[in-house]
């Protein structure tokens, strides 16, 4: 039988610093799926509650002392860092920690960076702090937060990690080599 290895998702592959960007892998927290069942929204806010949270209005997050909680579509959100018990009688529950690559982009160029793979306006007026997207980086699904003002966290299918880190490290240099022609 083979003996397997756990590894995080980014192993290897990160930290990078180029320019004025850096990306890093997030420190594992449990990420778990949530999708209220029918009617039962206004019981999984009082859940929610508990953890100093409420249900996410599309596009956003909110965030506790317990953990976060983000956007992810229509009546499903991740809860991120914080314990569900509690919530199953309200909500289908997925564990989704090992299905993720979650990475933080952060620096002065984090939405010029950004700009080169997303087809979306990531400038703070168009995408504040703590707003959620979810779109594609450059070919994959991913799920955008913005967590700072020069920070974001990105969160791609673990088996596309080592692709999303190649594509965000050629447009770290990009916009690096522009910079020093600005």
């Amino acid at each position: 039988m083979a003996s397997l290895i756990e590894t995080n998702a980014c192993d290897g592959l990160l930290p990078i610093s180029v320019g004025r960007a850096e990306m890093a892998e997030c420190t594992a927290e449990r990420i778990t799926s949530v999708a209220p069942f029918k009617g039962r929204t206004r019981a999984l806010g009082t859940g929610l509650k508990a953890l100093g949270l409420g249900w996410p209005a599309p596009g956003t997050s909110q965030t506790s002392k317990a953990g976060s909680i983000l956007w992810t579509g229509a009546d499903q959100a991740f809860l991120i860092g914080a314990d569900p018990a509690g919530l199953g009688a309200s909500a289908a529950l997925t564990d989704q920690s090992d299905g993720w690559a979650r990475m933080r982009l952060a620096g002065p160029d984090a939405e010029k960076v950004l700009a080169r793979l997303v087809a979306l306006d990531l400038r703070t007026a168009a995408c504040p702090v703590g707003e959620v997207r979810r779109s594609g980086l450059n070919h994959m699904p991913m799920v955008l937060w913005r967590s700072g003002e020069d920070a974001f966290e990105i969160f791609v299918f673990r088996s596309m990690a080592a692709t999303a880190v190649h594509e965000m490290a050629a447009a770290m240099r990009a916009v690096a080599a522009r910079d020093r022609f600005d």
